[in-house]
């Protein structure tokens, strides 16, 4: 129908110019035979019609011009604009119509990509925004970075308030991150008390200010709970992020996710950067990814029931460079302790921190520990993360969690390259730049994969020269003092006291007396 009257009012310049015409003929003539009498009137009525037509064509097609940019606006702005209703009743129906309809489908695409709890994009959809962003920035060479945004101790406000007031704490905490970043950034609840924050063309440095400016705003905003109570909650932020050309959607999300733990394990209520770590770079970074922090919590359980003397027997038949306890390192590192003054309880401690400092390689691959050449950079990364493992399993053994700073920081630098915080000079704990100096001693002295063993005289040296740049010079010092004439006594007293406590039975009930006690059981014993 709409193409019959096109083609209609197409005529209508034909008509008039004919009508035109005859009429101008008539009036020269003053007559007009009873032929061209009819031919004026259906040339006349035809002029009219396609005139007609044309004015119902314009306005129908400014109708649907209308309509149109209406659509294109709704698409452009990505979301629904109301069509104005006016018009015929036919022209009011159709605005209604439309109207209707774009509202179902806004409320099938916001149950689609919206988080129905705090109303921010979902998984998928910040997950498919992501990867269109790591493309695009891979394209042209832009910087991307990503945040992870946890809530701290979001579980105990839970348990203590329930969880209508973890739900109203995660709107909130959503709400104040959401109406706080740029407008080039991206939000979304990536699982949990956890968010994402997508922020194109922003280096990590660049996405670290933008990190701390909203973990400043929610620190400072009374969230309101169940019964109008308020309280104040922390979140602990993660970034990473890397220049495009050779950005990776798994690792990005990996990285930024491991530098979010690292904020929370380092006390939480702070923002974290991820660094890549190598052998000579400066080291500030050293996160623990999510797998690795799975195997050494289930070992950390395990440990908790058993605590220092069953985590020593199960060290015990590795080889020094896989994490087996050194009766030297802890001989060493107490006797300097002893030798300083330092009070009996924090001598016991090192003593303990010096026996367990390399447990964390239990979860290191014995194929990356072995190794005699140079380590690839994601077998150096393996190799830097045992002390952070190392922290995680004695921080579920309940009774050595005192014994963490020192496990956690023994390779830690003293002019602050080392890892896996990059601490400098007095902020590494006394005792683990004691228990660096003790250890770095014994594996000069003994055999290793990449290194053939030194001489007592050249290991001081080493410990020398190295002094003030690697180790706490005054305790290379008291080192050198004590140790210049002689070669420490490398007995097994310490380490076979801890196992002998270890292989001890457990207290027995009275009904118990009377069975044979069983032997102690490692968990590999037990493993098979």
């Amino acid at each position: 129908m709409l193409q019959v009257l096109r083609l209609v009012s197409w005529l209508a310049p034909v008509a008039v110019g004919a009508a035109l015409i005859v009429l101008g003929t008539q009036l020269g003539t003053f007559q007009a035979a009873g032929r061209e009498l009819l031919l004026s009137n259906g040339l006349s009525a035809l002029a009219g019609a396609s005139l007609t037509a044309l004015l119902a064509s314009a306005v129908v097609f400014h109708r649907y011009a209308s309509l149109t940019r209406t659509l294109e606006g709704s698409i452009e702005a990505q979301e629904a604009k109301p069509m104005p209703e006016k018009g015929m009743p036919v022209e009011r129906r159709l605005a209604r119509a439309f109207n209707a309809a774009a509202l179902a489908f806004a409320q099938v695409e916001i149950r689609a990509n919206r988080d129905r709890l705090t109303g921010v994009a979902n998984r998928e959809a910040l997950l498919s925004e992501l990867a269109a962003e790591v493309a695009r920035a891979n394209r042209y060479r832009q910087p991307l970075s990503v945040a992870f945004v946890d809530i701290d101790r979001f579980k105990a406000i839970n348990d203590t308030h329930g969880h209508n007031s973890g739900d109203a704490v995660l709107r909130q905490v959503a709400d104040l991150v959401g109406h706080h970043v740029r407008s080039t950034d991206f939000i979304g609840r990536y699982g949990g008390e956890e968010f994402m924050l997508i922020l194109p063309g922003t280096e990590p440095e660049e996405a670290a200010e933008v990190a701390e400016k909203l973990r400043a705003i929610v620190m400072q905003t009374p969230l309101t709970i169940a019964d109008g109570k308020t309280l104040r909650a922390t979140i602990s932020i993660g970034v990473a992020g890397e220049t495009g050309g050779k950005l990776r959607l798994e690792r990005l999300v990996a990285d930024a996710d491991a530098a979010m733990y690292a904020a929370k394990s380092l006390g939480r209520n702070q923002t974290y950067i991820f660094r890549s770590v190598n052998e000579e770079a400066r080291v500030r970074r050293a996160p623990v990814d999510r797998r690795r922090r799975e195997e050494a919590a289930e070992l950390g359980r395990w440990a908790s029931a058993r605590t220092a003397e069953a985590l020593a027997s199960v060290l015990e038949p590795e080889a020094h460079h896989r994490g087996r306890p050194s009766d030297m390192i802890a001989a060493l590192a107490t006797e300097m302790a002893a030798e300083m003054g330092l009070p009996e309880v924090e001598i016991e401690r090192i003593r303990f921190a010096s026996l367990l400092h390399d447990v964390g390689k239990v979860a290191v691959p014995q194929d990356i520990l072995d190794k005699p050449g140079a380590l690839t950079e994601f077998e150096w990364q393996a190799v830097t993360e045992h002390p952070r493992i190392g922290q995680l399993v004695l921080e579920q053994a309940t009774s050595l969690r005192e014994a963490v700073p020192i496990v956690l920081h023994h390779h830690e630098r003293y002019n602050g390259t080392g890892y896996p915080h990059g601490l400098k000079g007095r902020d590494i704990p006394l005792g683990a730049r004691i228990v660096a100096v003790a250890d770095a001693y014994h594996a000069m002295v003994h055999e290793r994969p990449y290194q053939s063993i030194r001489t007592h005289e050249a290991a001081l040296a080493e410990l020398q020269r190295c002094a003030a740049s690697q180790f706490d010079p005054d305790v290379v010092a008291l080192f050198c003092r004590m140790y210049r004439d002689a070669v420490p006594p490398d007995g097994s007293e310490a380490v076979a006291g801890i196992i002998a406590e270890s292989r001890k039975p457990a207290p027995r009930s009275r009904e118990q007396r009377s069975a044979s006690p069983r032997p102690f059981e490692s968990p590999r014993e037990a493993a098979g």
